[in-house]
């Protein structure tokens, strides 16, 4: 993830855009060095019945880097359903 600044995000905003939907990558915007906001890619799905963040975390690609490690639990381990 690359921290930019403000200014330089308003004068790339479309490319910055477009590398985000195309890429995937994930930028911080901010001030003097310190990221305030995420530019991150839209969850493909996304459900009105879920809260924000559960959307962005069950549907966005937040978690690929799991898909090769082993299941330790299942669906019958879970108490609640969330998503």
């Amino acid at each position: 993830m690359k921290t930019i600044s403000t200014t330089e995000a308003r004068k790339n905003m479309k490319t910055l855009v477009d590398a985000v939907r195309e890429t995937g990558a994930v930028y911080a915007i901010g001030r003097r060095e310190t990221p305030e906001v995420l530019l991150v890619k839209f969850p493909r799905d996304w459900s009105k019945e879920l809260n924000d963040i559960t959307n962005m975390n069950a549907y966005s690609e937040s978690f690929t880097f799991l898909e090769e490690e082993p299941d330790l639990y299942s669906a019958d381990d879970l108490k609640k359903k969330y998503a």
